[in-house]
């Protein structure tokens, strides 16, 4: 399973790509709106940093303009997929947009019917928020089964794109569901990390070891 990183902070970004841990980013205006820099600009950066898919959003709500905006973020670098909701028109812009050659993200999707629907309208990837459904006591993960299921049946390309979400446990879960790719926060990931029996283990070896007056340099 691919890890993409959800957030704008290059910082954080860049200490999860130097471990090895980013296949991609994803950026939403919310994020964008966080960071206080200018899109294009922060955009750039991140597509620079790392080499794997950037998703940058459109904010318009129509097909035209949804196509205009895909195509000047789509010029920022050849890593950017265009990141369009999950309404008509969104699919729509999809449509459009993956057929010119460019990677889409197609995001706010809460139900394998949407899914589907992206499939067929060419989406790179399909973005399940998984946190949000839980929020309104619905199964998110339920739904990348779902999916995982409808795109196996049928031969899709487009990849499930994990998103919302909130715990390690979502992480595991999505992986042993078959998502393709998770998107989490950087302290999501490293979360995925922590273990009380590690830290226990650790604290005994480390105590023993300064018993015994062990040291390696």
């Amino acid at each position: 399973m691919k890890f993409f990183v959800d957030t704008a902070d290059i910082a954080a970004i860049t200490e999860l790509n130097d471990l090895g841990m980013v296949d991609g980013v994803t950026t939403n205006p919310s994020i964008i709106a966080k960071s206080g820099r200018d899109i294009l600009e922060v955009t750039k950066e991140i597509c620079d940093l790392v080499s794997g898919p950037v998703s940058a959003e459109v904010v318009a709500t129509d097909a035209d303009d949804m196509i205009a905006e895909g195509r000047k973020l789509a010029k920022i670098a050849d890593n950017i997929a265009v990141k369009v909701p999950l309404t008509w028109d969104g699919l729509k812009a999809c449509n459009v947009l993956s057929s010119e050659g460019n990677m889409v993200n197609v995001t706010l999707c809460f139900s394998a019917n949407q899914a589907l629907l992206a499939a067929k309208a060419g989406a790179t990837f399909i973005s399940p928020f998984i946190g949000r459904l839980d929020d309104i006591n619905l199964d998110g993960l339920e739904l990348i089964e779902d999916i995982r299921t409808i795109y196996d049946n049928y031969g899709y390309d487009t990849q499930i794109l994990a998103a919302s979400i909130r715990n390690a446990n979502h992480m595991s879960e999505c992986a042993k569901i078959g998502a393709d790719v998770a998107t989490a926060p950087p302290n999501v990931i490293k979360a995925m990390a922590n273990h009380v029996l590690t830290d226990n283990g650790l604290a005994a070896f480390l105590k023993d070891a300064a018993k015994a007056n062990i040291k390696i340099v």
